[in-house]
């Protein structure tokens, strides 16, 4: 599937027809969700929808991620032992704070991917608080899994105790912040919602902010956001460039039986490789 990380959707776990209507989205991520959209007595049911929902795994265009709960709600492993099986590409950790969390969580994971023999999934770290903010440097480096941070801005506005509006200067040091420890750590940084639908122009807007700050894409409610999202967080001439160096030096490596290699310093492996070429694709088409 694509390493592509323009646009994150998230779809609630517990409505049967929005799971359906999911497989014609083309969003980079379709991501089922059982966290915020998700009252607590339909969080069962939605594990069921999301398991059955993965038997057709076949049927979904984009790759498919689960946000599970959060750390703390101590609804994780129960999230983890219905959810994780054949056709899940990852997992979304919403309110990851320190690399203790993703720990245990990793624990939980890995017993599950051995018992059902499957490969190590992506995670996703959200960025929702005060001090996940602090530590996502330490967070995005926590190994191979992490593809990927995401920035959740509305709770870490009511974690810092500032209320929202469309202009809020509230986040404005963490939105800047968590791209350049994302990047620091070489995985995709995916930038927080725009919750009004209806304004078209505020979303282009904070897409292109997103963007110059050094957000790879960003998390979406709804499939009409897609196309702006897409539009403006198309892979620009150093993102390409540096896509076709990776295609590059990766083949070479691997063709010397070496594989993991460098790139400008950093390590790369097929990860990145795969990430590259759905880049270098994209611009094709």
């Amino acid at each position: 599937m694509t390493q592509l990380f323009r646009s994150l959707i998230f779809v609630p776990g517990n409505n049967p027809r929005f799971l359906e209507k999911a497989k014609k989205i083309q969003a980079d991520i379709v991501c089922f969700d059982l966290e915020d959209s998700v009252p607590d007595n339909e969080k069962t049911n939605a594990r069921k929808l999301i398991k059955s929902a993965l038997k057709s795994r076949k049927l979904y265009a984009s790759s498919i991620f689960v946000r599970t709960n959060s750390p703390t709600s101590g609804k994780i492993p129960s999230d983890l032992k219905e959810v994780i099986q054949k056709g899940i590409d990852g997992i979304v950790i919403p309110k990851v704070n320190n690399i203790q969390e993703l720990e245990k969580i990793e624990k939980i994971l890995s017993k599950l991917e051995k018992t059902k023999n499957l490969k190590p999934l992506q995670i996703i770290p959200s960025i929702e608080s005060a001090e996940g903010v602090v530590n996502t440097f330490t967070i995005a480096s926590f190994g191979k899994r992490v593809s990927a941070v995401v920035f959740g801005v509305f709770d870490l506005l009511n974690d810092l105790g500032i209320e929202y509006t469309k202009e809020s200067e509230g986040a404005k040091y963490s939105r800047a912040k968590i791209p350049v420890d994302g990047h620091a750590a070489g995985v995709a940084v995916i930038d927080a919602i725009w919750q009004d639908l209806k304004d078209v122009k505020g979303l282009e807007k904070d897409c292109k902010i997103g963007k110059s700050l050094g957000y790879t894409g960003k998390s979406i409610i709804h499939p009409d956001q897609i196309s702006i999202v897409h539009k403006l967080f198309h892979p620009n001439k150093n993102e390409i460039l540096w896509a076709e160096r990776v295609c590059k030096i990766y083949l070479e490596s691997t063709k010397k039986g070496t594989g993991a290699t460098t790139v400008d310093g950093k390590m790369i492996d097929e990860v990145h490789f795969k990430q590259a070429k759905a880049l270098l694709e994209l611009v094709k088409q």
